[in-house]
């Protein structure tokens, strides 16, 4: 970082100020849970409605909880820091 940065960081920080909390966002916490083995599991998506034009099999296959694919695991990380 700069000095100049740096700086104004230590200023701030023998004024009293500290750094802003650090959130998981609601949206995350309400659609994601982690498991204890550190995967996260999400409902399944397309099961709200427009039901009719869907197979019975395919809303039957829609059924339960999936795990969040490894792709997407910095994402939810940086959504829930504390999880």
């Amino acid at each position: 970082m700069p000095p100049a940065i740096i700086l104004k960081m230590e200023l701030l920080r023998r004024a009293g100020f500290s750094m802003p909390k650090m959130k998981t966002k609601s949206s995350a916490k309400k659609r994601f849970r982690v498991r204890p083995g550190g995967t996260v599991k999400r409902g399944q998506a397309f099961k709200r409605h427009i039901l009719t034009k869907k197979t019975t099999k395919n809303k039957r296959q829609l059924r339960g909880a999936v795990d969040v694919h490894d792709t997407n695991m910095n994402s939810i990380r940086a959504m829930m820091p504390f999880a």
